[in-house]
């Protein structure tokens, strides 16, 4: 699940976000997720409601959710409180690394609700959370 913005990879600045455009990301997760056994859905919305709404949605549809939740990621409490009503886990996910950046950056109100937060690795970043899901739904 992609928020904000991240349909523009590749184009918006390559030199934090890579050059990697959106659907080269979106078509390995999908192959990644098939080698672990599992299936991928790829959502993406610049609309903070309609993140919400696919997070209710997943409940009934998922095992779990990588989220990049954007710029949301530093003030949306509805995301947050979306997160900790659905149940299933959630790793939240950015391709840099958040602490290293602008202060106000640093600030995740949806970690505390996540089962576990990777940043900083570029786009492997989101290999790392679809192989933790895949782990975390063997127990």
């Amino acid at each position: 699940m992609h928020g904000p913005n991240l349909n523009l990879l590749g184009e918006r600045e390559p030199g934090i976000y890579g050059e990697t455009n959106f659907d080269t990301l979106n078509q390995h997760l999908v192959q990644y997720a098939e080698e672990l056994h599992l299936q991928a859905e790829i959502f993406q919305s610049n609309h903070e409601g309609a993140l919400v709404d696919k997070l209710h949605d997943s409940r009934k549809e998922f095992s779990g959710v990588v989220l990049n939740a954007g710029a949301y990621t530093h003030y949306s409490y509805a995301l947050a409180d979306a997160i900790k009503a659905i149940k299933i886990p959630v790793i939240e996910v950015h391709i840099s690394n958040i602490f290293a950046r602008d202060e106000f950056r640093s600030k995740s109100v949806i970690a505390p609700v996540c089962a576990g937060s990777i940043s900083g690795f570029g786009l492997l970043s989101y290999d790392l959370a679809v192989k933790a899901l895949a782990e975390m739904n063997k127990s």
